[in-house]
């Protein structure tokens, strides 16, 4: 059976990069900063209960910015899959303090833990609609009322944007296998 390979619609950010997950991540990254990401993400959630309205000086950034996010949702969700053939590098560093506060020690250690986590808990689809609703809310004018919870898939996608930078930091490495000879005594 073919597998049907998820486009990362690349083409509106970055430019055509297409097929690999990890240099999807290197575009994405070198788009913008993990804190661009997440304080337009922040900005865009708090303008969605407020009269407030994202980006109104140039509401064309909100179209680029949810194509990237969208792309990136796409490889958080691909990279689930991942986890099973690849790791992410060893930490060169032991028991620091966290840089990225929005992991646990655990998500730390091994970030595909996040997408995993992530995608039992939502839906690819339900991302992807959080992520237009958030924009249809914080486009207008008015004061919106989400008629859905913000706040979960919100927290996904900040742990899912430290994971990513963590991964791309630190690089990762094929799984390899390991035939063993297991002995059978009668």
């Amino acid at each position: 059976m073919k597998k049907n390979k998820i486009s990362f619609e690349t083409s509106f950010w970055p430019g055509c990069v297409a097929g690999n997950p990890f240099k999807v991540i290197d575009a994405f990254f070198a788009f913008a900063d993990l804190d661009y990401y997440k304080q337009n993400l922040t900005e865009a959630v708090m303008c969605s209960y407020k009269k407030k309205v994202y980006e109104a000086n140039n509401p064309s950034n909100a179209f680029v910015f949810y194509t990237a996010i969208n792309t990136f949702l796409k490889v958080c969700y691909c990279l689930q899959e991942k986890s099973k053939k690849w790791k992410v590098t060893a930490s060169l560093c032991s028991e620091t303090v966290f840089q990225l506060s929005s992991l646990t020690k655990e998500e730390y250690e091994n970030p595909f833990i996040v997408f995993q986590k992530a995608f039992d808990e939502k839906t690819l689809e339900e991302f992807e609609s959080f992520l237009c609703q958030i924009l249809e809310l914080s486009l207008s004018p008015r004061a919106g009322d989400p008629y859905s919870d913000l706040t979960t898939p919100y927290i996904y996608l900040i742990k899912m944007l430290d994971a990513l930078e963590l991964i791309r930091e630190r690089g990762v490495e094929k799984i390899k296998k390991t035939h063993q000879l297991v002995s059978v005594t009668e």
